[in-house]
């Protein structure tokens, strides 16, 4: 399925996004066709040369998937993202005939799927345990009837105030009102600052809210999802819920906030500086012999960079044993806050056949720097010497979760030099880790990408090792989300190179409706395994060289202007 999502840099993309998704096909370019197209511009003539590869029949020795056992199939599915909007902060549908005429465009376009933010704060806005799933139902019926595939995204998150944000959806107001009294309730960094996005983890088990703790509050409300959706979930119109666990729905701490004047490429700040934290820091500092540490005051400010700091600067806090203490609980914190809300999305499906999900943000920026301040910052404790990702894998793998990472799309050629991205580097390391870990990773772009040069990162990344004609590839993507359903991806050029991205993204295939086809096959799903101890999550950090990756995708989507670039060219070398 192919997805449109939100921004890494932590927006949300609407009210409600629909995402497609795209499933690959398993194919050997050796025998696919091989085609080029000659397309003038306006007045002059059009032709379509296609040459193909010919078999002993003489039929189009192309592949079709039904020759092959399911489990050879690498078709990626596609999921597509709604306008801003969709579901109003009054809980109500607005503007169905223009969704439909949208969702018919993507499901003829060969898309497999939507995705949709579920909001907490609109759903559970009049008080506790009132929920009104309305106007949902009436979104998820019409997706149903225009032949499309679901997942769901239980949004515990604000929207609003970070890249990308165009609309404004709040924590359910009786949350915000007990945070009137006790602001602690949310994340706050060492100046104070409270950051309204998302509850802190420090509540997870406080009874603070009514008598419930912030994880009851999340798990009640997928009860109650499961319950008024059930419909859907047996008919096999939803087949995925990605839980929220974190601002924009990711697993890390808003380290990095456009409202409190984060800007990229700014380090970001830690979050853990509320009562609560505080008080679980100096307990665990306390219990390992040490009562006099106490939380970092020394790492800076939104915008630094690592070396105006102290603590990530060279030879910094982060490799001194207090800096390592910090950061091994800043990050196992954020590891057992997914675990235990995972634990309960697991209780509330159990025996649906639904996949769960969950989404890591690709802090990309400062990745090639020694001390990754970003995403240290972001709760993700990833040295050259320590795989940060790896460990929050084996949790997933034990709730049978599907690992979504983000920025697919980009390059390390695209970002700023001074920053010392490497996106690139970035999600070879986690994809290899969700792999090593025998998890299904799913991936999404960043943001809205409508360039060959986008698409074709995609491509590659989920499909590293290109496709093939044995069987499924030693490495594939379980599924790429797309960012996003909008007014500018339906124009017309744009959206015939994304239809070209989707058919490229099948292995050139037709769309087909069968899950199986994709090697997605979705039973009931099971009770999640035992809890992990620390020994096992430590052991998963250590680096392990990823799997190789090719120079360039084996499915290439020219658009127009490659194509005639690339004609002109050949035109001209005629005449050397």
């Amino acid at each position: 399925m192919t997805s449109i999502i939100r921004s890494t840099q932590g927006g949300c993309w609407g009210s409600d996004r629909l995402r497609l998704r795209l499933y690959g096909s398993v194919f050997d370019p050796a025998v696919m066709p091989l085609i080029d197209r000659v397309e003038s511009l306006q007045g002059v003539i059009r032709k379509v040369k296609r040459i193909e590869a010919m078999g002993q029949t003489g039929r189009s020795n192309y592949v079709d998937v039904t020759k092959f056992p399911k489990a050879g199939t690498s078709k990626l599915s596609t999921d597509e993202m709604p306008e801003l909007g969709v579901i109003s902060n009054d809980n109500v549908f607005e503007d169905q005939p223009k969704m439909e005429k949208q969702l018919k465009e993507l499901r003829a376009a060969g898309v497999d799927g939507v995705m949709v933010d579920v909001w907490w704060g609109i759903v559970e806005s009049k008080g506790p345990k009132q929920y009104d799933w309305s106007a949902y139902r009436s979104l998820f019926a019409l997706v149903q009837e225009c032949g499309l595939k679901l997942q769901a995204i239980m949004s515990f998150h604000r929207c609003g105030g970070n890249v990308g944000d165009e609309v404004t959806i709040p924590l359910p107001q009786w949350v915000l009102d007990i945070g009137e009294t006790d602001p602690d309730i949310f994340y706050t960094n060492r100046k104070g600052n409270r950051n309204k996005e998302y509850l802190t983890i420090g509540v997870d088990n406080q009874p603070l809210f009514d008598g419930r703790t912030a994880v009851q509050l999340y798990s009640d409300y997928m009860k109650s999802f499961r319950e008024n959706m059930s419909d859907f979930i047996e008919a096999g119109l939803i087949i995925d819920i990605e839980v929220g666990l974190g601002p924009a729905g990711e697993l890390r701490y808003p380290s990095y906030t456009g409202t409190q004047g984060w800007v990229f490429p700014g380090i970001g700040e830690f979050q853990c500086y509320d009562k609560y934290l505080e008080a679980e820091f100096k307990e665990a500092a306390t219990g390992a012999g040490h009562p006099e540490w106490g939380l970092p005051d020394n790492a800076g400010e939104y915008n630094d960079t690592p070396g105006s700091t102290e603590f990530f600067g060279l030879n910094g806090t982060y490799m001194t044993e207090k800096g390592k203490f910090f950061l091994t609980w800043y990050s196992n914190k954020l590891i057992n806050h997914g675990d235990e809300i995972l634990d309960e999305a697991n209780r509330a499906f159990l025996g649906c056949k639904v996949k769960l999900a969950a989404k890591v943000a690709g802090i990309h920026w400062w990745y090639k720097s020694p001390s990754h301040a970003a995403e240290l910052t972001s709760g993700y404790y990833n040295l050259k010497d320590r795989d940060g990702y790896r460990p929050i894998a084996r949790m997933l793998s034990r709730h049978y979760a599907i690992f979504n990472f983000t920025c697919l799309e980009m390059r390390d050629s695209e970002q700023r030099a001074d920053a010392k991205c490497g996106p690139q580097e970035l999600v070879q390391q986690v994809l290899s880790g969700g792999w090593r870990e025998e998890v299904e990773v799913a991936g999404e772009n960043a943001l809205s990408r409508y360039d060959s040069n986008g698409y074709n990162q995609m491509l590659l990344n989920a499909r590293p090792s290109g496709i093939s004609r044995e069987g499924l590839p030693k490495q594939i993507m379980y599924g790429v989300t797309y960012l996003r359903l909008s007014d500018e991806l339906l124009k017309d050029k744009n959206f015939k190179i994304f239809k070209t991205f989707v058919k490229k993204m099948h292995a050139d295939q037709d769309y087909c409706a069968d899950l199986g086809m994709y090697n997605h096959q979705i039973g009931p799903l099971e009770r999640s395994k035992p809890k992990l101890v620390m020994e096992d999550l430590l052991e998963a950090t250590k680096p392990m060289e990823p799997f190789p990756w090719g120079e360039e995708t084996d499915m290439k989507v020219d658009d127009f202007d490659g194509v005639l670039a690339n004609l002109i060219r050949k035109l001209f070398s005629l005449f050397k």
